[in-house]
């Protein structure tokens, strides 16, 4: 961790203690160059960041019964999950699924923290285990990649920078295309990439901004998101308590004359080596307390714990703890907001798999015919019929084929109105179908011009839902 630049940092953070790392004095930014760091949280955090990527990467190519795995076509409103497809999905379960994962991140953070950031971010994931390894592969060490920023343009540093930058794009093309195959399946977005963009102009485009975004983003942007545009770092001051786990500098241990009870003369285990500063991707010193710009990446821990042991000093100077347990109090986990989060999400959750099974059953909506109310027909044998003509618009879920029969309710009045379909029975086996409805009615039924009947919708002689249905004729 020895740094010839040490004395420098140490000086910024000593005379300025109140502006961010990233910013100078004028507020022009401050590029960060983090430095590498080994430690036991590393391994964890490099385990899990990689079972994410491969997750993300390879869900969209895994295909049951020749459908994805999991798939959102919002242009068609159908939702795959484990090769089911759900047709006609509402809005609304979107919306469910969103606000249950807000408010389970809210309980995450009550209980843990910032653990989302530091542990299954999209940005920290990818930032730290593929483009800043991409980085360092190409230009080196955090003081190597410093040096060559500000050293002149060169060949060998135009020649780095273009092999970077190239890289970069060649990820963020394959990051996005991952993300598009999540809406449009992945084989089907393989055949797209094969033909020419015009004849998908509208998700080229989408894929392009989206991979100038993420190269952006990702490649130059980085801790600029997290510290300036992420709405989760603001308001996680405000859903965390003192019983949250965040990465926690022990004040007691480490400058042991800020705490009353301990004797001035003592030395504290802090040797301002400045090691977690320089590897904090942020740029913060931990020291100053939990602040907006900690991702709680560990990094800090592993550094400090390695300066630790070289020092021949216990581990945990920088650890995971509470601000309860930092000055003695009891750390509780489990507090009555986290569990009202948890208790919201869940409830969200519920509502959800009600809609969703409710929309797996079969939906009938009738519709009157575009031309006049009613007519009046002959019949054969001279008397005279109303005619009436409906829409039947039927909806289900899933691919399953469904043979309906139509037939109206009450007995006595089948004497005296006749349905009649274009199929007997109807079959169903696509996520809507239509049928044309039309009831041959005896005048003598309408009082002032109208009567309310029940139509049954029977499958395999089971009545599976009964509608309404306002027929219309002469006043008497």
């Amino acid at each position: 961790m020895n740094d010839e630049n040490t004395d420098k940092i140490k000086k910024l953070y000593e005379l300025d203690a109140e502006r961010l790392a990233t910013t100078d004095a004028s507020g022009h930014r401050v590029y960060l160059y983090p430095e590498d760091t080994n430690g036991i949280w590393k391994d964890r955090r490099n385990i899990f960041y990689w079972f994410l990527i491969i997750l993300y990467l390879v869900v969209p190519w895994i295909y049951i019964k020749g459908k994805p795995l999991l798939m959102i076509d919002i242009f068609k409103r159908e939702f795959t999950l484990m090769g089911n497809t759900f047709h006609g999905v509402e809005p609304i379960l979107i919306f469910l699924i969103l606000i249950s994962a807000i408010f389970f991140i809210a309980f995450l953070t009550t209980v843990f923290g910032r653990v989302w950031c530091g542990w299954a971010c999209p940005q920290t994931v990818f930032i730290q285990n593929i483009f800043l390894k991409i980085e360092t592969w190409v230009e080196g060490k955090a003081r190597k990649r410093r040096e060559l920023d500000r050293a002149p343009m060169s060949f060998d540093k135009f020649l780095k920078k273009f092999i970077k930058w190239t890289i970069f794009t060649i990820v963020s093309l394959h990051i996005t295309h991952t993300f598009v195959g999540y809406f449009v399946g992945s084989r089907e977005l393989f055949l797209m990439t094969m033909r020419n963009p015009l004849e998908n102009f509208g998700i080229f485009m989408s894929v392009m901004i989206s991979t100038i975004i993420i190269l952006i983003d990702f490649g130059w942007f980085r801790e600029q998101f997290c510290i300036i545009a992420c709405p989760y770092g603001k308001m996680q001051s405000v859903i965390m308590d003192a019983n949250s786990l965040v990465i926690a500098y022990d004040e007691k241990r480490g400058e042991p004359r800020r705490a009353p009870e301990v004797k001035k003369t003592d030395e504290g285990d802090c040797i301002n080596c400045y090691a977690c500063v320089k590897v904090c991707p942020t740029g913060i010193d931990i020291r100053r307390g939990t602040q907006l710009e900690c991702i709680a990446c560990t990094n800090c821990i592993d550094a400090c714990d390695e300066i630790m042991v070289k020092v021949d000093k216990p581990k945990g100077l920088i650890r995971y703890s509470s601000e309860n347990e930092l000055i003695g109090k009891t750390h509780t986990f489990f507090t009555w907001r986290s569990l009202l989060y948890v208790c919201i999400s869940l409830s969200f959750v519920a509502i959800f798999v009600a809609f969703l099974y409710r929309s797996t059953s079969l939906s009938f909506q009738i519709y009157r015919g575009i031309e006049s109310p009613f007519q009046i027909v002959s019949n054969a044998d001279g008397s005279k019929s109303v005619l009436n003509h409906f829409t039947l618009k039927i909806t289900h879920q899933g691919e399953q084929l469904h043979e309906l029969i139509f037939q109206v309710h009450d007995p006595e009045l089948r004497k005296k109105i006749t349905l009649v379909t274009p199929m007997i029975p109807f079959k169903v086996h696509s996520a809507e179908a239509k049928t044309p409805l039309f009831f041959r009615v005896d005048p003598a039924i309408f009082i002032d011009g109208k009567k309310v009947i029940e139509v049954d919708m029977r499958e395999n002689d089971h009545i599976i839902s009964v509608l309404e249905v306002p027929l219309v004729g002469p006043a008497n």
